[in-house]
């Protein structure tokens, strides 16, 4: 069984488990594990990791369009190694702090492999689903996609060149690691959108979860799609568009609203809001330049 059928058998046993979040009265709350082996390359700093990992739960308190108020982390590793510790820590307050959040604390434990499970809290009267897109209504991304996807890239290409150049991959690597949660984003958004979702599945991926949960299609206009200067800086130009769309963990918002509220929605967002195309019905299908999209996405293992 694979994360996603686990996902969909869990979904029928617990009611309120929601869409990026679960939803207890006014309250949303959501909790995401990272590993060393998948999460985080040779040369993530412990920084980096305590921002990305209390990050990505931050990022789906910001798709239910819910207010930041509070993180936790488990942080578990082979030893206690003290300035590592402390960078984790402050990479998760400095994301805390950067979405109007607080860190709060965690718990430790000896594990043989770095290990983070992060939980974060949100508040909003305003929820956003999943399920609301309806065909007509524009689909947007905010920011731009690729940043992860460079940052891997980065991340390889440290250690084949002199030293020097080591360095400046890897801290570049490490910055395009320190994605923004669209927390504020989210907030504005509630007001306008029909639904929505984070992207850290991929872009591919999270229209087929909307398509799926709102009974709808999409058609979207390649040449549409926003993609960071990062991953074409570093990415062969035959695979910018396929790595854009399917490596995920950009962590970025997808988003429906209706056609006239499209204008407004953009003037109020503190973040570039891009429209890549419309939602359509179900028999449409999903697709890009008008071929099928397929549901190819980043797997958690």
């Amino acid at each position: 069984m694979d994360e996603r059928a686990a996902l969909a058998l869990l979904s029928a046993e617990l009611e309120d488990a929601g869409d990026d979040a679960a939803v207890v009265d006014d309250l949303v709350i959501t909790t995401d594990m990272l590993h060393e082996r998948t999460d985080f390359p040779p040369g993530t700093t412990r920084y980096t990791a305590g921002w990305r990992a209390v990050g990505a739960s931050l990022s789906d308190v910001a798709a239910m369009g819910a207010e930041a108020t509070a993180a936790v982390a488990a942080y578990a590793a082979p030893a206690f190694d003290d300035g590592e510790l402390l960078a984790f820590v402050r990479g998760a307050r400095d994301v805390c702090e950067r979405v109007g959040a607080s860190y709060v604390g965690g718990d430790l434990d000896e594990h043989q492999e770095f290990t983070v499970a992060s939980t974060a809290i949100g508040r909003t009267d305003d929820l956003v689903f999943r399920s609301g897109a309806r065909p007509g209504d524009a689909v947007c991304v905010t920011g731009t996609l690729g940043r992860s996807a460079a940052a891997l890239e980065l991340f390889n290409r440290a250690g084949d060149g002199p030293a020097r150049d080591d360095e400046d991959d890897l801290e570049r690597a490490n910055a395009l690691f320190q994605f923004e949660p669209r927390v504020a984003a989210g907030r504005t958004l509630a007001g306008y959108a029909t639904a929505m979702m984070d992207s850290s599945d991929g872009l591919a991926r999270s229209l087929h979860q909307l398509a799926e949960a709102s009974d709808c299609g999409f058609t979207i206009d390649a040449d549409r799609v926003p993609i960071t200067d990062a991953l074409t800086d570093v990415a062969d130009d035959d695979a910018v568009l396929d790595l854009a769309t399917t490596f995920g963990e950009d962590f970025e918002l997808v988003v429906t609203l209706s056609e006239s509220d499209l204008e407004a929605a953009r003037s109020v967002t503190d973040v570039r809001l891009s429209r890549i195309g419309s939602v359509v019905t179900r028999e449409d299908g999903i697709t890009l330049d008008g071929e099928p999209l397929a549901d190819r996405g980043y797997t958690h293992g």
